[in-house]
């Protein structure tokens, strides 16, 4: 009967963690681990070291912030790269506030992303490849270098 109980609730706790992360108000940064979306990249780039085939994607906002961090502000966190379930690669990503992203630099070629899309796309110089996910009023930019064949 203990085994049930403790069973229950650890069931209980997961689910409670899992509804938790999906109810963030808009245009508020996640405190946990949320997905993010799917994103296809169309060329090899290395995420913090590690090589990424093009493909498609699931990027997953972890909890795990950049170092060295600001106190109280969580305007950088790492980003994970799923695909097949399993993660393949990880990155730091840059988290702007939509009331923000209006001073960026971007040097987008077409429009910013609108809430609940993405866009990948290659800087120009061709030096950075980045991905560009904006997710209930928060914008998540992620710059990978492309994989260079010597």
């Amino acid at each position: 009967m203990t085994f049930r109980r403790l069973v229950g609730t650890a069931l209980a706790a997961c689910m409670s963690i899992s509804v938790a992360a999906q109810s963030v108000p808009s245009g508020q940064v996640p405190t946990g681990a949320t997905t993010l979306g799917s994103v296809t990249l169309p060329r090899s780039v290395k995420a913090n070291g590690e090589v990424l085939k093009a493909g498609t994607y699931t990027v997953r906002l972890t909890a795990d912030t950049a170092q060295p961090a600001v106190p109280g502000i969580q305007m950088e966190r790492w980003v994970e790269f799923l695909r097949g379930g399993k993660v393949a690669g990880r990155e730091v990503v840059s988290i702007v506030p939509q009331a923000e992203v209006k001073d960026l630099n971007s040097g987008a070629k077409g429009a910013k992303p609108a809430a609940g899309e993405s866009r990948v796309e290659m800087l120009k110089g061709d030096d950075y490849l980045r991905v560009w996910i904006n997710r209930r009023g928060v914008n998540y930019l992620i710059h990978l270098p492309p994989v260079t064949t010597s």
